[in-house]
């Protein structure tokens, strides 16, 4: 029998989604299927561009009725809809990053137009996207990064109501198929906010000049130039602050995408893994009798159901989210940083079982353990996530406040909101309900209790000990702190989906004492930090828990993980 909590090809039904999203889901599922491995892992080593599954989407109307929100729709299943969105990204993930990133990339190019209120550019966006376009995100640069404030994207007035705009742009997926590159700039004529402009370009336009892929892969993460580019009226998107906003909002609707497609990625890397391992035999016994390895693919199992736990549960409050209910922006670098992080993690726990045989050129691992490592990287490094995330800590551990029980969100409505997120500020002002029910509903579960002694002297480090205003100069210090704060959010959603979805208590069980291990290893780090006072490096040590120990519950645990061998392998085709 398949192990419901991972992705199985052989067994997916998204029964849950309407009938056209559950035909485009199963239809992807079965195209890369009949394509198979062996042409999967040619295309990946010779860096092929994805022409034909972009011929596919755009044959099956794919990208159009997934990301053509309700108000630019002409058909009745167009949508933008966070749910079927991360069931996609895992489905990508799951065949390759390099597919991955041409839909991430269109979704980051497609968000300042649908944010926009020029009318002809969104009427525009969605005729691109019915007829298979893929669409860029030019924010970035060589010089200055994602440090937009210093663009030097220049637009010049041409004293007709439009501009020409000279400059270049660095790391651009898709910028060399893109039927609308969405580009941050700066007019000459103004100084400060009100300078910012966001307007439309179109990589086939002769002033438009691609310069290179800056990365050896299928995925075109170009470099291009603009040679005095004229931008009408029309092409306008955004303006002065609001271009700003535009800007991260973009952002944030784009990098929820990271976790499902690290989860995906750890998906098929994991059928390989436990496959192999179970089949190998070594000193007249199979590898996985060994009592290391099977802590270590039973500690990758339970770390990938936390991912698939947490982030399904990130995905309701995305969609539930509001003007009077922001937690969304907490949970969605949480998705960013530390599903990523723990698929890593996952990831090299199954290495060094299988150690070569992660590197055989006609395997998926090799990819996935290459992949893996750019999703963290992406949208943000871990350490500017964490930063963002201690924003949230004070409100969010010792000052909750009430709100309507937020419910599972997989019903087929369009989640406008993240097309008007307003202003990009204001984040010590979001408040969170209680993190402590999650915790009480599982109160008898072992390692969860000896987890919620861990969340709850945090919660005395914030109120007395709390960093001081030299350490809050200290990055290197703070950034301790936020991963022991990451851990108790992680381990919150996980159990509210859990509740929701009657999770197996020996799983639970085990994957909380994976996370005791982990609060504990971020406590030991703090306590040897430069800047930490001998409060709380007395703290640090008194906060390290070892997890209840159960070899009865390690065993039922090992037999799902053993299960996996056989469960799923991907025929070679043709």
């Amino acid at each position: 029998m398949a192990d419901a909590l991972l992705f199985n090809p052989r067994t997916y039904d998204p029964a849950h989604f309407d009938p056209e999203t559950r035909r485009l889901l199963r239809a992807t599922v079965d195209w890369f299927e009949a394509r198979g491995k062996r042409r999967l892992i040619e295309d990946y080593r010779s860096r092929a561009w994805l022409g034909d599954f972009l011929a596919f989407a755009a044959e099956e109307r794919l990208f159009a009725t997934f990301l053509t929100p309700a108000s630019a729709a002409g058909e009745k299943d167009q949508r933008w809809d966070t749910a079927r969105i991360a069931a996609l990204n895992e489905i990508f993930g799951f065949y390759g990053l390099d597919y991955w990133y041409a839909w991430q990339v269109t979704i980051l190019g497609l968000g300042p137009v649908w944010q926009s209120d020029n009318a002809a550019a969104r009427e525009r966006a969605a005729e691109l996207l019915a007829q298979g376009e893929v669409f860029a995100f030019g924010l970035s640069e060589k010089t200055h990064g994602a440090d937009i404030y210093s663009t030097d994207m220049l637009l010049e007035p041409d004293g007709e109501g439009g501009f020409r705009a000279t400059g270049s742009k660095y790391y651009i997926g898709n910028g060399n198929a893109a039927g609308l590159v969405s580009v941050f700039g700066r007019r000459t004529d103004l100084e400060g906010p009100d300078a910012y402009v966001f307007f439309a370009a179109d990589s086939r336009h002769p002033n438009y000049h691609l310069v290179k892929n800056v990365v050896d892969s299928s995925k075109y993460v170009s470099e291009f130039r603009l040679e005095d580019y004229p931008v009408s009226a029309a092409d306008v998107l955004h303006t002065g602050r609001a271009a700003f906003d535009a800007a991260l909002n973009t952002v944030n609707v784009g990098k929820f995408n990271l976790c499902t497609a690290s989860i995906g990625i750890c998906e098929h890397a994991m059928y390989e893994a436990v496959t192999h391992a179970h089949n190998r035999i070594l000193y007249g016994r199979p590898v996985t009798a060994f009592p290391h390895v099977r802590r270590e693919l039973a500690d990758a199992y339970v770390r990938l159901v936390g991912m698939k736990l947490f982030s399904d549960r990130a995905v309701d409050y995305f969609r539930s989210a509001g003007p009077e209910d922001r937690r969304y922006l907490l949970f969605n670098p949480m998705t960013k940083m530390k599903v990523t992080t723990e698929g890593e993690k996952v990831i090299d726990l199954m290495w060094d079982v299988i150690a070569a045989k992660g590197f055989e050129k006609d395997n998926y691992f090799a990819q996935a353990a290459v992949e893996i490592r750019g999703l963290p990287k992406l949208e943000g490094t871990v350490h500017v996530n964490l930063a963002l995330i201690l924003k949230f800590m004070r409100n969010h551990l010792l000052e909750p406040v009430a709100y309507p029980a937020v419910p599972t969100r997989l019903d087929a409505a369009d989640d406008d909101f993240l097309f008007r997120q307003g202003p990009a500020r204001g984040l010590g002002s979001v408040r969170f309900h209680d993190w402590r029910p999650a915790f009480d509903a599982y109160a008898e579960v072992p390692n969860v209790a000896r987890f919620r002694e861990q969340a709850d002297a945090l919660c005395t480090f914030v109120a007395t000990m709390a960093p001081d205003e030299q350490q809050g100069r200290d990055l290197d210090f703070l950034l301790s702190v936020g991963q022991l704060f990451a851990l108790v959010v992680h381990a919150q959603l996980i159990l509210e989906q859990a509740h929701r979805t009657d999770l197996d208590r020996d799983v639970l069980d085990e994957l909380f004492a994976v996370l005791v291990r982990d609060f504990s290893g971020h406590a030991v780090e703090l306590h040897g930090k430069d800047s930490a006072t001998e409060e709380q490096q007395r703290w640090a040590l008194g906060a390290v828990r070892r997890p209840v120990v159960d070899e009865a519950r390690a065993a039922r645990v090992w037999a799902r993980v053993e299960a996996l061998s056989g469960a799923y392998e991907m025929a070679p085709g043709h």
